[in-house]
């Protein structure tokens, strides 16, 4: 492959303008500049994104403003004052992207509202994420991932049947963050087609809702709310860690009559199951949970992990581990996959993880995470400001 195949990026040329701040827009983004996109974040002068004061485990740098902007610049603009607004319109001008993720109105009543940059920039494409979408009972709602958790079903339908758990990670933020992004490609592709840009309205709710899966069948279809399960599957058993006689819990999950089969001849070694009638399907194995959870969690503490992972393999079912956060790190999949790289920062080169994309013509990036206002002068300068006007910016607290 040739060099400058080696180097090109899907999206190479789109000029992003991102209002954005802390998790679902910056991951938005993030997943978007590191196929080539061009970003350019808007912060408030002297105090940034707000996720930038969260921590500041990486050298001093905050952990969630490391994770979330590597390749972007970052432009300080107060739009608050008039020649900030008239920064940020010059650049909708030039851009192909517009990205918000404020709560409904507030672009809007700041003058950076989708009726006021599209009039600007008709090819501009709009994108506003937010908690509960721009209409509708909830629109302004305050939102974070935790409370969408709860409204969106994830927190009744996770952890044990005496107490709920929130998803570990901000799920909510994330899901919300990929439509967008998927939201802003498809956009892009349709403006192709047509040559005029439209307004996408991604909501936070509506992205966790999509992910319900099954549950809402059931509902429907059953009347069934569906019981906290702890480390099983709702609906397919045995399926999920089972704690092995040394301490370590092991992965599996048996989905079909055949694998049924196959696990207990050859994994734990009870043919016996197999003829008792309340485990022939899987629905009666779900039904039968209790009695039949604690058979195999019985059998499993029999042995060591090892074990149950040989038999698992030489069986060819599917299995695992329940790997923390530096086994993770150190899995051997993840270094053959070079999920782990390298960014330049202002403290220097900080480990980052790998966008998952992997495309064979478009490879991502990693360039540098900035620091706050890193960019000022070179941006303005871009959209025609000379070293004067720019002095006077910085003097009226403008940037």
């Amino acid at each position: 492959m040739a060099e400058d195949q080696k180097t090109a990026r899907a999206l190479d040329g789109i000029k992003i303008l991102a209002f954005e701040q802390v998790l679902s827009g910056p991951f938005a983004t993030c997943l978007l500049a590191d196929m080539g996109a061009e970003v350019i974040k808007v912060e408030r002068p002297g105090v940034g994104d707000v996720i930038r004061s969260w921590d500041s485990v990486v050298k001093g740098l905050s952990s969630g403003y490391v994770w979330l902007n590597r390749n972007k610049r970052s432009l300080t603009v107060d739009v608050k004052k008039e020649k900030g607004k008239e920064i940020l319109h010059e650049l909708a001008k030039k851009s192909d992207i517009f990205f918000e993720n404020y709560a409904p109105g507030v672009a809007g009543r700041l003058g950076v509202g989708y009726d006021t940059l599209s009039e600007l920039n008709p090819r501009l494409i709009y994108c506003s994420l937010s908690g509960y979408g721009q209409d509708g009972p909830y629109r302004d709602v305050k939102a974070y991932d935790l409370l969408i958790q709860g409204e969106g079903g994830i927190i009744a339908t996770t952890g044990y049947p005496d107490k709920p758990a929130r998803a570990g990670i901000a799920i909510a933020d994330i899901a919300s963050g990929m439509y967008a992004a998927i939201g802003i490609l498809l956009a892009l592709y349709q403006r192709e087609k047509t040559g005029q840009g439209q307004f996408i309205d991604v909501s936070m709710l509506d992205s966790i809702v999509s992910w319900l899966g099954y549950f809402p069948h059931h509902y429907w279809h059953a009347g069934e709310e569906p019981a906290r399960v702890g480390m099983r599957h709702h609906y397919v058993t045995p399926y999920g860690p089972y704690l092995a006689g040394d301490g370590e819990y092991v992965n599996l999950a048996v989905a079909s009559a055949s694998d049924w089969e196959i696990f207990c001849n050859k994994v734990i070694e009870k043919p016996e199951l197999l003829e008792d009638p309340r485990f022939a399907t899987v629905e009666g194995r779900r039904k039968n949970r209790a009695v039949l959870e604690e058979t195999i969690e019985n059998v499993f503490l029999e042995r060591d992990h090892k074990h149950w992972l040989e038999q698992l393999k030489k069986a060819e079912l599917p299995y695992g581990i329940v790997r923390g956060i530096a086994q993770v790190l150190a899995h051997p999949q993840v270094a053959a996959r070079k999920l782990i790289r390298e960014a330049e920062s202002p403290v220097g080169k900080v480990p980052v993880i790998a966008n998952a994309l992997k495309m064979s013509a478009s490879e991502a990036r990693y360039d540098r995470i900035p620091a706050l206002g890193e960019n000022n002068d070179a941006i303005l300068s871009e959209i025609g400001y000379d070293a004067g006007q720019i002095a006077d910016l910085r003097r009226d607290k403008v940037i």
